[in-house]
């Protein structure tokens, strides 16, 4: 797809945040006409730009119509990781949820497959119904890359020392993670950040969450660890919220951005479906520690 049909055919925007600034990273794509179906979008294409940008969302776009046509337009982009439920996760509040990505809860910024023998390099999400702006359940979006080249030397000196243990158990596993906070992206020459961000503190209403432990700093260092790591991942020129509309696609990269979800208004009809594609040399997890 060259520039000329880009120009002539779409509006090629960048992703604005809360304060009305343009964030350092990522790019909305609406069509001029309507009637354009996202599967007219060649999948080699939008692969190259979420390689460029980090994150892509399509809007105004005609959108899939079922998980099967999501699957099938997706299995163009690349390898797509299997779960035990099958390619698509439903994600919808579940009335007897026992862990938070099925409740209403706020989800702390994360990277997806840390528990999982494979990482998936891409995230692909569907709105399939979105809820007003006034019911919450923006996703969040923080670009690791764009928070190192902004921290300060002290900031990454103390980020450079420090390793994540975190531990998890859900109905499809029970696994710790290990990963340094500061490592190299696994298919290119640039940092990035590995961090599972901890709940807030005494939060008892939280399902489920991580056990976390931070190794290569002394004790009283962990306060200002997470403190300086959170500052720099929800600065707003790496901090992007993304209020949904319905036919909604965003395309992400799992290696290089952290991801989490605002609380929602229980029973308002939020559903986004969400499926993993691995990288062109899918990546067997460095972090996963191995049972003894």
């Amino acid at each position: 797809m060259d520039s000329f049909t880009l120009e002539d055919r779409f509006d090629y925007q960048p992703l604005i945040n809360s304060q009305g600034e343009t964030c350092h990273f990522g790019v909305r794509i609406e069509p001029k006409q309507s009637g354009v179906h996202i599967g007219e979008l060649s999948p080699t294409w939008l692969r190259t730009l979420v390689e460029n940008q980090q994150l892509v969302i399509l809007r105004g776009f005609d959108s899939f119509t079922s998980a099967e046509n999501l699957t099938t337009y997706c299995e163009a982009i690349g390898d797509i990781m299997q779960w035990p439920f099958g390619a698509v996760l439903e994600l919808v509040e579940q009335p007897d949820a026992t862990d938070h990505i099925f409740a209403n809860n706020y989800v702390p910024l994360h990277w997806d497959g840390m528990y999982l023998k494979t990482v998936p390099e891409l995230q692909v999400f569907q709105c399939v119904s979105a809820i007003g702006e006034e019911q919450g359940g923006r996703t969040t979006f923080s670009s690791t890359t764009a928070a190192l080249r902004l921290a300060s030397p002290e900031t990454k000196a103390l980020w450079q020392r420090a390793t994540g243990q975190y531990q998890r158990a859900v109905e499809l596993y029970s696994s710790t993670a290990l990963a340094p906070i500061i490592e190299q992206h696994p298919y290119r020459t640039y940092p990035v950040i590995r961090f599972c961000e901890p709940p807030i503190a005494g939060d008892k209403a939280f399902l489920n969450p991580s056990t976390y432990h931070f190794s290569g700093i002394e004790p009283e260092e962990q306060e200002q660890l997470l403190s300086s790591l959170q500052h720099a991942l929800y600065d707003p020129r790496v901090y992007y919220a993304h209020q949904w509309q319905s036919g909604d696609i965003a395309i992400t990269d799992n290696y290089s951005l952290l991801h989490g979800r605002e609380s929602y208004s229980s029973q308002s009809g939020r559903h986004l479906r969400r499926v993993h594609i691995h990288a062109k040399q899918p990546l067997n997890n460095p972090h996963l520690v191995q049972p003894s």
